[in-house]
């Protein structure tokens, strides 16, 4: 069975949060079918979602897609 076939993990290929998209891309690269998802996604110009390995945004590969709302003006600090 093909990945994005599974029923239990088809919500992550076009979750919003960017975890999500990043294992949904994990999964996808044990796929034979990887380089025609992701040429068939470019093809029709696939507004959002995991596609061949990739994340899709308005029909473009993007690298990592940001969380929802303002980024921080400060990074977060680790605690010791």
């Amino acid at each position: 069975m093909l990945p994005c076939h599974d029923t239990e993990a088809a919500d992550l290929f076009f979750s919003e949060r960017p975890t999500d998209l990043e294992q949904a891309k994990s999964l996808c690269a044990g796929c034979p079918l990887i380089d025609e998802c992701r040429q068939g996604a470019l093809d029709r110009a696939e507004p959002w979602g995991v596609w061949g390995g990739a994340i899709f945004d308005s029909g473009r590969i993007i690298a990592v897609k940001r969380g929802r709302g303002r980024p921080r003006k400060n990074p977060v600090q680790e605690v010791a």
